[in-house]
């Protein structure tokens, strides 16, 4: 199943609820692509990737996490990542990167961590 995006603004917090597989393919920078312009669009307060649905992810996904991340912080954008699988953590967690990419079990927690 490739990605699929849906982005949303609430509570002045760009949400984009991913879906699908984070992995190396055409649909990929097309996240790059949408975070920029949610980004320079809306000014959010802060960036919140909804990652329940991701079924599959793999080195080039956690790379393209680690552009979101550079593109949203460069603009003083916190990023949360929501609802993490075991995989998607575990894969953080080999790659030392659970300390950028913070997650949080759910959308409430994200924004309140992020308010603070």
């Amino acid at each position: 199943m490739p990605l699929t995006i849906n982005s949303r603004l609430e509570d002045g917090f760009a949400i984009l609820e991913l879906s699908g597989q984070l992995t190396l393919g055409p649909a990929l920078p097309v996240l790059r692509d949408d975070v920029r312009k949610v980004l320079t669009a809306n000014k959010p307060s802060g960036l919140i990737l909804q990652v329940a649905q991701i079924t599959q992810a793999d080195s080039a996904g956690i790379g393209e996490l680690i552009t979101v991340y550079t593109l949203a912080t460069n603009r003083g954008c916190p990023v949360r990542l929501v609802q993490a699988s075991p995989h998607l953590r575990k894969m953080l967690e080999i790659t030392h990167l659970e300390t950028l990419l913070l997650s949080t079990p759910d959308l409430a927690s994200a924004k309140s961590e992020m308010k603070q």
